[in-house]
C-alpha cells in the first residue's frame, strides 16, 4: 500500500476487517474521518483520545438524538471519548453491513439510560423525550404513552423491557436497521 495507507500495517488493516463490518478500504476512510476531526491531535499518534464534542461535530452524529449516548457507550472509558478503535466499533455497527441482530443489542444499550439492562419506564420516557424533541407530552401523555408501550412489548408483564421482548418488537419493525445506520 502506498503513503495514503496511512500508519496501518497490512496485518492491522486484516485485523480491523476481521473484527469489524468493513472493508480495508472503508477501514482507512473511518481512520481518515477520525483523523480530520482533530488533526492537529490524532496526528501520528495511533493511541489518541478524540473528546465526544469532536465526535458530535460529525453530521451524522450531530442530527442524531441519540449521539451523545453512542458516543458513551462505544467508548472504552465510558467517558464519551473515543480511541479510533471505539470509533471504528461504533461506525461498524451502524454500518449497512452490521446485522440487526447487532444493531439491536446496540440500540438496547443506548436506550438503557440507567445501565441495569432492562428498558424501564424511566428509560423509555428518556427515549421517547428524545426522539420528539423539541416537542414535549405532558406528564399525562407520557405516562399513557409508556404505558402503551409497555401493553405492547412487556411479555412476562413486569413493568419493563427485557433484551429479548425489545427484540421481539424491533423484529416487527422493517425499518429498524434502516434508522440505525451511519454511512461512512
Amino acid at each position: 500500500m502506498g503513503q495514503g495507507s496511512s500508519q496501518f500495517t497490512e496485518a492491522e488493516l486484516e485485523e480491523y476487517q476481521e473484527l469489524t463490518y468493513f472493508t480495508k478500504k472503508e477501514i482507512l476512510y473511518a481512520h481518515k474521518r477520525f483523523k480530520n476531526l482533530a488533526l492537529e491531535k490524532v496526528g501520528h499518534n495511533r493511541n489518541a483520545k478524540l473528546p465526544m464534542d469532536k465526535l458530535l461535530s460529525l453530521p451524522e452524529l450531530r442530527a442524531n438524538p441519540f449521539g451523545e449516548r453512542m458516543c458513551l457507550i462505544f467508548s472504552s472509558t465510558k467517558d464519551g471519548d473515543c480511541t479510533f478503535e471505539d470509533f471504528l466499533d461504533m461506525m461498524s455497527v451502524f454500518s449497512e453491513a452490521a446485522p440487526k441482530s447487532v444493531k439491536a443489542e446496540y440500540a438496547f444499550r443506548i436506550f438503557d439510560f440507567d445501565g441495569d439492562d432492562y428498558l424501564g419506564r424511566s428509560d423509555l420516557e428518556e427515549t421517547i423525550t428524545k426522539l420528539v424533541s423539541p416537542q414535549r407530552f405532558s406528564s399525562e401523555d407520557m405516562k399513557a404513552l409508556v404505558n402503551r408501550v409497555l401493553e405492547e412489548a412487556d411479555l412476562d408483564d413486569d413493568g419493563m423491557l427485557a433484551f429479548a421482548e425489545f427484540e421481539h418488537v424491533i423484529s416487527k419493525s422493517p425499518d429498524f436497521a434502516n434508522s440505525f445506520r451511519i454511512r461512512l
